[in-house]
């Protein structure tokens, strides 16, 4: 293992070529700072074994024994003429739909997988050298990515190719659902059948665990990014409203639900006039919103449905005993447990931390290595 003292002058973002420096000779590029966690004092320490949850939404980094150490949108800003990184994670994310031209804001994960590999790249070394440049001592770290578990090996290569530009060592890979289940404390390991739903930006996959394995699963391109485009097209169909992504997202937060709400909520939203081509308020309630997501929301229904049609009778009957738990963003809106509930006939509960069930399993790996050994790949 390399080790350098001394932090070396932080070089100018290039585009990405085929011979990438490593992290550990490499402190953090210099775009504007993504950082938003409170400023750690350097350690001694070095961050030898890292998770890192790249999700279509948010990228989550954990470094073992110490926690979740970042957590920022999975976006980057691209100046076009020269392909540079102008800006990444929750800076970036707020030029999304506002870039002057020559400027492209990106997502550069798409349906839990990597879409634009340079960026996907450049922002996973970044994120990568954020936790690093805190060290005194660096160190080529391990790496373990949670990915999607219908995920194929073109697209597994994908990742391999991007963690291994961005300069780690060893990388190693485990199903999202697998990582979930750890995360909230199942027993994966043990021959009894749980169920778990994670509902991510832009994959939703449903596994049946036992014995260390997924028994059994259902993956769809069904997230939390088709209800943000439901509710676009919802708003141009009903109010000849055009809003941005943003905008959609910030509906779905606010008053989105998967079941009826006692009482029924309302809120404005603003975008542009499709036919004067002003600026325009309308008032929107919640019993509008859930019917535009519908669609994708039955997508994740009949996806659960699929899988317990798959369950082996032993493992169903422990389902039917310890129920199902929802992880993931999606999770979080309003009254999906009690759908879900309704149709399967299954208790259903959610985690309380949904958004960190993966990389804190990921975590739980790490710290006990020999145990979930099996559970990965590479």
């Amino acid at each position: 293992m390399t080790a350098a003292l001394e932090p070396t002058p932080a070089p100018k973002t290039k585009p990405a070529t085929s011979a990438q420096p490593s992290l550990a000779d490499e402190p953090a590029a210099g775009f504007e700072s993504a950082h938003r966690t409170p400023p750690k004092k350097r350690t001694w320490r070095p961050a030898s074994e890292i998770a890192v949850d790249l999700g279509t939404a948010n990228t989550l980094v954990l470094v073992k024994g110490e926690g979740v150490v970042l957590n920022e949108p999975s976006v980057a800003a691209v100046e076009q003429a020269t392909g540079e990184i102008m800006s990444i994670g929750l800076d970036a994310k707020r030029m999304l739909g506002r870039t002057p031209e020559g400027i492209l804001a990106v997502r550069p994960m798409k349906d839990g997988v990597i879409a634009n590999f340079e960026v996907a790249e450049k922002m996973l070394r970044h994120f990568l050298r954020t936790v690093l440049d805190r060290r005194i001592l660096r160190v080529k770290p391990t790496v373990i990515v949670c990915v999607p578990s219908g995920i194929t090996e073109v697209e597994r290569r994908a990742v391999r190719d991007s963690a291994q530009s961005a300069g780690v060592k060893r990388l190693l890979m485990v199903a999202e659902p697998m990582a979930a289940a750890i995360g909230i404390g199942l027993p994966v390991d043990e021959p009894s059948g749980n169920m778990v739903i994670d509902i991510g930006g832009g994959t939703t996959n449903v596994a049946v665990i036992a014995l260390s394995g997924i028994v059994c699963d259902a993956s769809i391109r069904t997230g939390g990014d088709e209800l943000d485009q439901s509710i676009v097209q919802y708003m141009r169909k009903n109010y000849s409203l055009l809003i941005g992504e943003s905008t959609a997202e910030a509906v779905k937060i606010t008053i989105g639900s998967a079941a009826p709400l006692d009482p029924e909520v309302e809120m404005e939203v603003k975008g542009r006039d499709l036919i004067s081509g002003l600026p325009k308020t309308v008032r929107v309630d919640s019993a509008g919103i859930r019917d535009a997501m519908q669609e994708p929301i039955s997508q994740i229904v009949n996806a659960v449905r699929r899988a317990l049609e798959a369950t082996p009778p032993e493992l169903a009957s422990d389902i039917l005993d310890h129920g199902i738990t929802l992880t993931g963003g999606g999770a979080l809106i309003r009254g999906i447990d009690r759908l879900l509930s309704e149709e399967t006939g299954l208790t259903v509960r959610r985690d309380p931390d949904p958004l960190t069930c993966v990389v804190r399993g990921t975590g739980k790996i790490l710290d006990d290595f020999a145990r979930f050994e099996s559970v990965l790949t590479t």
